[in-house]
């Protein structure tokens, strides 16, 4: 063995053992999932305070997990568990019963009511017309990642959801590519289509299969592990260096900006977005949104940027907190564009008292093209050493009296 056989032997192997532990914990993810639906199907039939709850079930429990420093258990996904029992029992074969003695679980029944089979999901009743699909294998079912266990779960229509299952497995989907190709009716144009496997082929050539590495960065993978979701996941290199001197530059205007959350991870059903930069601004009692594209301005852009002033609105704010302000920041090798989002702010006064404290889109502008500027030259090689953020001072807008 050579030294270049040396590398690509260690190289090889991390690979393979990455990719075993990340299959190894996202089972383990599924099938804790898989358990706490059949937990729940089983109390909402047989609990013996269920009529206590109610309604509130999900709702109480939800509070009380994270109250335990449970993540990623909000209503929706425990919704998604009683779905993901309920469409694939088969599960249940991973659960030996040294496994459930192991953990101390309570024994799950064999199978929920048909009265609530039919109720959650009448499909999975055995409502639908002609032969029923066949279900996919426990070892294939483990396979698939629980961001991708819940775009199926959804599908009603058992041929529907088995197309899906097989085309995702084969062509190694991850779970935007899954739910690019449910929302473009893959399913409803090959059962048109007089050439099938065209339709089939043409829809796994336009999707790069998924890596190890996507796998490990699921947010509900991070979550169950209890790994921190680095910055460092969601940026690339120019856009990191920027962030980090943006970040410095407004830190250093002494106007109240305290420094939160870098991409900040905002989670609605089972699509996950990043604000990149948080901070909290002490004058204003109010969090300030910046969200940077390396190139030009784009009108979905401020659609984007509302959403997440709408989030924070209705997810994040604390009592005393004034209304979030989003900051756009798009910087092309020509020109940077500022726009400021100030979504739901009726009150004009109001906007301008927060336009007043908070820096000027035209020293917005000065400053990331500027660093734009330095941070591309140092990456090209003409400058021998890093140059920090720009010291010159900088003139602070006048406070409201």
């Amino acid at each position: 063995m050579n030294y270049a056989d040396l590398v690509k032997t260690i190289d090889s192997a991390s690979r393979q053992l990455l990719g075993r532990a990340a299959a190894v914990v996202n089972q383990a993810l599924v099938v804790r999932n898989w358990l706490i639906g059949s937990y729940l199907v089983e109390f909402q039939q047989h609990g013996k305070d269920r009529a206590k709850y109610g309604a509130r079930l999900l709702e109480s429990l939800a509070v009380d997990l994270a109250g335990r420093g449970l993540k990623g258990l909000e209503i929706r996904n425990l919704r998604n568990c009683r779905l993901l029992y309920l469409g694939y029992p088969q599960i249940r074969q991973t659960l030996s019963t040294e496994f459930n003695l192991a953990l101390a679980l309570p024994p799950i029944r064999q199978t929920p009511s048909a009265e609530f089979s039919e109720k959650a999901s009448p499909s999975l009743a055995g409502k639908s017309s002609g032969p029923e699909a066949t279900p996919l294998s426990v070892e294939l079912v483990v396979r698939l990642s629980w961001s991708k266990l819940i775009e199926l779960v959804a599908i009603e229509d058992p041929w529907k959801r088995a197309f899906y299952e097989n085309e995702c497995l084969k062509g190694n989907w991850s779970v935007r590519q899954l739910q690019r190709q449910i929302g473009s009716l893959l399913y409803e144009r090959t059962g048109l289509s007089t050439n099938k496997r065209a339709v089939v082929a043409r829809a796994h050539s336009q999707e790069p299969q998924q890596t190890i590495e996507d796998l490990i960065r699921d947010p509900y993978i991070l979550e169950f592990t209890g790994l921190a979701d680095r910055p460092e996941y969601h940026e690339s290199e120019l856009e990191a260096a920027l962030l980090n001197h943006l970040q410095a530059f407004l830190l250093e205007l002494g106007t109240g900006f305290c420094f939160e959350a870098r991409q900040f991870r905002v989670t609605v059903g089972n699509d996950h977005d990043y604000v990149d930069l948080v901070f909290y601004h002490r004058l204003l009692r109010c969090h300030v949104l910046l969200d940077l594209r390396v190139r030009e301005f784009q009108h979905g852009d401020a659609g984007q940027m509302n959403y997440y002033v709408n989030y924070f609105k209705k997810r994040v704010l604390a009592d005393g907190d004034q209304p979030p302000v989003g900051i756009i920041l798009c910087s092309d090798k020509d020109h940077t564009k500022v726009e400021f989002a100030t979504a739901g702010m009726a009150n004009k006064l109001f906007v301008t008292r927060y336009l007043t404290a908070l820096p000027s889109a035209e020293q917005l502008q000065r400053f990331l093209e500027t660093d734009r500027a330095r941070i591309e030259a140092l990456t090209e090689g003409r400058m021998s050493k890093p140059v920090p953020p720009s010291k010159k001072p900088v003139a602070r807008p006048a406070r409201k009296k």
